[in-house]
């Protein structure tokens, strides 16, 4: 049985873990130890950065993601964004993103949430169905960004 769960500070070894097996799996990089964790622990202290969120199994962590938030001015109300998103490749394709989406979504109708969007590695075709497949959509806008190393 899959449970979903705001994550604790005490899971930032197991997000550290994901994050750097997902940047491997999705852009051959390695991330820089330090940084990834500093980076982890940032969002448990300060939540205006975000709110992670894992999915257990047995007590095991099998998946976890980041939501952090971008302000509408337009729907004076919040966006969520997925971030980070990381599955176990052995409990891909069974419905574990699905439920995370689903607890994420109804806790974003608790809040208020004027919506939830994600952006996703053009050529991960896998995870672009996932989506699809939970009625997002990417027809309405095109992502461009500048980013430091």
């Amino acid at each position: 049985m899959i449970t979903i769960r705001k994550a604790l500070v005490k899971d930032a070894p197991t997000i550290i873990e994901f994050q750097q097996k997902m940047a491997w799996e999705t852009e051959h990089l390695t991330l820089v130890n330090e940084k990834i964790s500093k980076g982890v622990n940032g969002v448990f202290a300060d939540p205006s950065r975000g709110q992670y969120y894992v999915a257990e199994s047995t007590g095991i962590i099998v998946a976890s993601l980041l939501i952090t938030y971008e302000w509408s001015d337009w729907r004076n109300a919040n966006v969520w964004w997925f971030q980070s998103v990381y599955v176990l490749p052995e409990y891909r394709r069974t419905g574990v993103f699905r439920k995370m989406y689903s607890f994420i979504k109804d806790e974003a109708d608790k809040n208020k949430v004027a919506g939830l969007r994600l952006y996703v590695e053009s050529n991960n075709v896998n995870a672009r169905k996932t989506y699809e497949a939970l009625g997002m959509g990417s027809e309405h806008y095109t992502m461009y960004e500048w980013l430091k190393e």
